[in-house]
């Protein structure tokens, strides 16, 4: 997966849990942000055993 996708991906997930906490689904939006950090973290763990 180049960096392109996985850039485009985080960022719709981390826009997705700023909507969902602008529209007061709290826990929802702390989900959404867990997993983009986590998915952010893997991806770029990833890129450095490369």
């Amino acid at each position: 997966m180049n960096n392109l996708k996985k850039f485009t991906i985080i960022g719709l997930i981390f826009g997705a849990g700023i909507g969902s906490f602008i529209y007061g689904q709290f826990i929802f939006s702390t989900l959404l942000f867990a997993f983009a950090a986590i998915y952010s973290n893997i991806a770029k763990r990833i890129k450095l055993d490369s």
